[in-house]
């Protein structure tokens, strides 16, 4: 027979892991359910120690440009107390007791496994199966998407996952891929001495920015002797037992290891969907502004218990609305004040930050430009080089940025951003207000931006505004 619960939870990534966590501090039992490392792959394979590589990296560029500042510099670059940093400080050596340890002191009760629904109100994970009284909450996240490259399948490629783990760099990296993470994790090898090419089918890496910014982050990978081939799809992969070939339609390219970064996907087809009527070959769940996908009326039983919802909800990447840390954190809070009937605003999706943790760095909120004419928007662009700006000036090396500001002209207010530059994440905090709270872009035009920094850059973007 099922075990009745209040909560079950499946996929325990950093959204299922907060939520879950807050809801058995309020008393709730709950059941979290995970077959991967709790906490899911930002702490283990993502954010935390990618960018831990990547301040490494950063820190061997600052020093190769003393010379261009301050004197002379020697750089020796060793990979070592990384890959100690990102065993011992940031994963445990891929041990989540902690994390799990965690949630259980809270009064939750973990089960390792993969969770799927047989019911509107049921959950089987192995040999077990629960009863939610109150709520399912799905957050399974997504995996690396491989492309079906021939040749590709069966060679010791990495993915994400592989390169973070790694304790040597590579003397040469083949990267498929230019988005955020593929550029990210090629830079940071490249600056720890690999021979890096970056193969990316779009005709520009960053393919998802704005144009401006893909431009100013190819100009300083090239300048620091990576090569970029955009517009080129791989058509074949080998492996011969020492390194890789990839065939690009003009040339060929070799290295000694291969990184795959062509995107994430989801994985719905084993979640039981069919069991709360949904299509089961979605790539994504459709949550409505409290998270739920499902709702079931629970009659009143003989007991005089009952009268009640429970809820299915969708939170984190597989909700399509952004695969990132802050969006799932973002559900996650939404969900649990729905299953504890607290009040709270609805979600809102209109100024989702994103940040590529290139140097430099991109941070944008909103629409893109692209986007935005799509939309039907009446728009009017401006874009603020950050070497013209005082700070950019003052920087020198290393200044390379802009700000680019989308408005919608008939509103009067930004519907879109983007901060590019040594700073660029941090800058986008003023213009993710901006959208977020529809400020108009006449009063931004009277705030008092301080001298000399990056983000006074905004001030002289919303000057050119037409």
């Amino acid at each position: 027979m099922a075990e009745t619960v209040d909560v079950v939870v499946v996929g325990m990534g950093p959204g299922g892991e907060e939520l879950a966590g807050r809801l058995a501090e309020s008393g709730l039992a709950v059941v979290g359910i995970d077959a991967r490392l709790v906490g899911g792959e930002c702490p283990y394979y993502g954010c935390v120690p990618s960018k831990m590589m990547i301040r490494a990296a950063g820190s061997l560029a600052e020093a190769r440009r003393v010379p261009a500042l301050a004197g002379r510099s020697e750089v020796m670059p060793d990979y070592t107390p990384v890959a100690r940093r990102i065993r011992e400080e940031a994963t445990d050596t891929w041990d989540d007791k902690v994390a799990v340890d965690r949630f259980t002191s809270k009064g939750g009760r973990f089960v390792r496994g993969s969770g799927r629904l047989t019911g509107p109100r049921t959950v089987r994970v192995g040999e077990q199966e629960f009863t939610a009284s109150r709520a399912i909450v799905l957050n399974t996240g997504t995996e690396p998407a491989i492309p079906p490259v021939p040749g590709l399948a069966g060679t010791p490629y990495w993915t994400n996952r592989e390169a973070v783990a790694t304790e040597t760099v590579p003397s040469s990296l083949i990267v498929l891929g230019a988005g955020a993470i593929g550029l990210e994790l090629a830079q940071a090898f490249a600056r720890f001495g690999s021979a890096v090419s970056v193969v990316e089918v779009a005709d520009r890496i960053l393919p998802l920015e704005e144009p401006e910014a893909s431009g100013v982050v190819a100009g300083v990978l090239t300048a620091e002797g990576l090569q970029l081939h955009t517009g080129a799809p791989a058509e074949r992969v080998s492996h011969d037992g020492t390194g890789f070939t990839v065939s690009l339609a003009d040339t060929q390219l070799r290295a000694e290891r291969l990184l795959v970064a062509t995107g994430r996907r989801t994985d719905l087809a084993g979640l039981g969907l069919a069991a709360i009527g949904l299509d089961t070959e979605r790539k994504f769940l459709d949550p409505d502004d409290r998270m739920r996908i499902a709702v079931e009326d629970v009659a009143r039983g003989a007991s005089g218990e009952g009268g009640r919802q429970v809820g299915v909800y969708a939170i984190g990447d597989i909700t399509g609305k952004g695969a990132f840390t802050h969006v799932s954190m973002y559900q996650a809070a939404i969900a649990a004040r729905d299953i504890l009937g607290e009040d709270g605003p609805p979600a809102e999706y209109h100024a989702v930050p994103r940040v590529t943790f290139t140097d430099p760095e991109v941070g944008a909120v909103g629409l893109t430009e692209i986007q935005a004419r799509e939309r039907g928007i009446d728009v009017r662009t401006a874009v603020a080089e950050l070497p013209n700006s005082a700070r950019g000036w003052i920087h020198k090396a290393g200044n390379e940025g802009l700000i680019k500001l989308v408005e919608d002209a008939d509103r009067g207010v930004l519907v879109g951003a983007t901060a590019v530059g040594p700073s660029g994440g941090e800058v986008l905090a003023g213009l993710a207000v901006a959208v977020h709270a529809e400020v108009p872009t006449g009063r931004l035009r009277q705030l008092i931006y301080a001298y000399p920094t990056f983000h006074r850059a905004i001030e002289d973007a919303l000057g050119r505004l037409r």
